[in-house]
């Protein structure tokens, strides 16, 4: 399909960034992106929260400042309570306040299956906006939120997630990237970032090496997640999400003996909401990891470096 071009936009659909960028003025562009998915959780106000945190995300992950946002709503009106709806509305409002977003408006429709999301617009200097590639070697590559919350919602949905693990996962998914992107915009040598999604940590970061001549290794034992899903992955209680993940890319994984599968298979899972991915020089690694720390963004983690080879795949080691 034929895209149409324009020498201001900066970011189309030309490959999988987070959102779009379209040039307004020299130093003025805006970030456009949408997002909107069914529930996770049972509560409808904390569906709220987490749904907005997840549409905010890619606005971050550019290296931008949300501005504005809309709305989108389908509700099953003949079989659920509109209150459920008010519930979810008021959670994303909250939600959008803590990030000082100005909610606009938006729109409705009836139908069947619950989703609620948002359309963002945010602002960024045209000359700082972040891609999901550009990774060179030597690169160190920052994580920071844990992984996990996709097995997490599985096994909640079978009863047998506990309340402490539902309730870290929750605290997780409704935790802005607002100050790490605050970080990373005033950090030199940032060479890439995106945001881990839905697929998973070692699809995110395949997009980043994704047609260049540079590789990956990850530290599997570095990266962070909730610990009390192995016995969930390891007994084979995970999201469709993460199989299809898995299949997908596999061929581009290179498994080290000391990485087990019910790790590598936590790598794959699908987040919501998840953490940034940062590619940068290691000296400003290093800097950038401290100052995340003292600004309580405790589980950021060095957790791989960019290779020159094997091109294109990922080491886990």
């Amino acid at each position: 399909m034929p895209l149409i071009t324009d020498p201001n936009l900066i970011v189309g659909m030309e490959h999988a960034e987070d959102a779009g960028v379209y040039r307004l003025a020299a130093d003025l562009a805006i970030i456009q992106t949408v997002d909107f998915f069914t529930p996770i959780v049972d509560d409808p106000y904390t569906f709220g929260q987490i749904a907005v945190t997840n549409a905010l995300s890619d606005v971050y992950a550019m290296g931008g400042r949300p501005l504005t946002a809309l709305n989108i709503v389908c509700f099953p009106i003949r079989k659920m309570a509109i209150g459920i709806l008010r519930e979810i509305l008021r959670g994303g409002l909250d939600k959008m306040r803590e990030a000082g977003v100005l909610l606009i408006g938006g729109h409705s429709v009836e139908d069947d299956e619950l989703k609620y999301g948002l359309s963002v617009t945010g602002t960024i200097h045209p000359d700082r906006v972040l891609f999901n590639r550009g990774a060179q070697p030597g690169d160190r590559l920052i994580l920071t939120k844990g992984v996990g919350t996709g097995i997490v919602s599985t096994a909640l949905k079978a009863g047998l997630a506990g309340a402490g693990l539902v309730a870290r996962s929750v605290a997780s998914m409704t935790t802005l990237n607002r100050r790490a992107a605050e970080l990373l915009t005033v950090t030199e040598g940032v060479h890439a970032c995106t945001d881990v999604t839905g697929f998973g940590l070692i699809g995110h970061a395949l997009e980043m090496i994704e047609g260049s001549a540079t590789g990956m290794r990850i530290f599997a034992s570095a990266v962070p997640f909730f610990p009390e899903v192995r016995p969930f992955a390891e007994e084979g209680i995970v999201p469709g999400g993460l199989i299809r993940n898995r299949k997908y890319r596999e061929a581009q994984i290179e498994v080290g003996e000391n990485c087990p599968a019910w790790l590598v298979d936590i790598l794959f899972d699908p987040q919501t909401a998840g953490g940034l991915l940062i590619a940068l020089a290691p000296g400003e690694a290093e800097r950038l990891l401290a100052r995340m720390h003292t600004a309580g963004i405790t589980e950021a983690a060095i957790v791989g470096e960019v290779i020159a080879s094997p091109a294109g795949k990922i080491v886990l080691v």
